[in-house]
């Protein structure tokens, strides 16, 4: 009986030690690669990523992302954010921070504002307002949903919608809805940390951007089978 009446009085008497320590917030990181893999079909075969990573605490963390395609030994689109993110409400994240756009040429920099999080029903939403230099601006929005079909095999329909405020002819950019882009991937979660995955990616260009590409002869739509793996540690 004394010996209980000990435990519980060290368990009172530690807690808010832990507490005030600190103990109960620690230091976190996370890698995540959303994104690895082959694009196949008509002309270039792209390789293209996705990757993500942040290291904070409950609420205020840093995160760097970045997403580009490779094709034929060249880069053709390489972007980098760094951003601080403040958890504002369960699942929700807003931030704040720089992005570059490294390829293609001229590169552009932009401020970025934006929110990430878990919506209704459980769709990953991430969506950013970029404010750039000479009064240009531009709008990202993505979703994600994920459908498990087994305990290791997960679908994965995602959407992204790039939006402009003004003409950008040094990259063949045009104003409003820019580009649209749909895919859907098929993985299997050999490990939680660890997926090859198998699936489809539609692409299409818009407005002026779609005028822009078809000055310079190339096409507008795009449809490829992807081959990818998808980790995180």
């Amino acid at each position: 009986m004394k010996t209980k009446f000990l435990t519980i009085m060290l368990g009172l008497f530690v807690s808010p030690l832990a507490l005030s320590a600190g103990e109960d917030d620690p230091l976190l990181y996370k890698v995540m690669i959303d994104q690895l893999e082959f694009r196949d079909g008509d002309g270039e075969d792209p390789i293209v990523w996705e990757v993500e990573a942040w290291v904070g605490k409950d609420l205020n963390k840093l995160w760097f992302k970045t997403e580009g395609e490779r094709a034929d030994g060249r880069s053709e689109e390489i972007e980098l954010q760094a951003l601080y993110s403040r958890a504002i409400a369960p699942y929700w994240d807003l931030q704040v921070g720089w992005r570059h756009d490294n390829v293609p040429s001229p590169n552009r920099d932009w401020a970025v504002f934006g929110v990430q999080g878990l919506a209704p029903y459980f769709f990953e939403i991430d969506a950013a307002l970029f404010v750039g230099s000479s009064g240009r601006s531009s709008i990202r929005l993505s979703a994600e949903y994920e459908l498990m079909l087994t305990q290791r095999l997960v679908l994965s329909p995602e959407i992204e919608l790039n939006l402009f405020g003004k003409n950008d002819p040094a990259l063949g950019v045009g104003s409003g809805l820019s580009d649209s882009e749909l895919g859907v991937r098929l993985r299997y979660e050999i490990r939680r940390e660890f997926a090859p995955y198998v699936g489809i990616n539609w692409s299409k260009q818009h407005g002026d951007t779609a005028d822009y590409s078809r000055a310079d002869g190339e096409s507008t739509e795009d449809t490829r089978i992807v081959f990818g793996i998808r980790a995180w540690f």
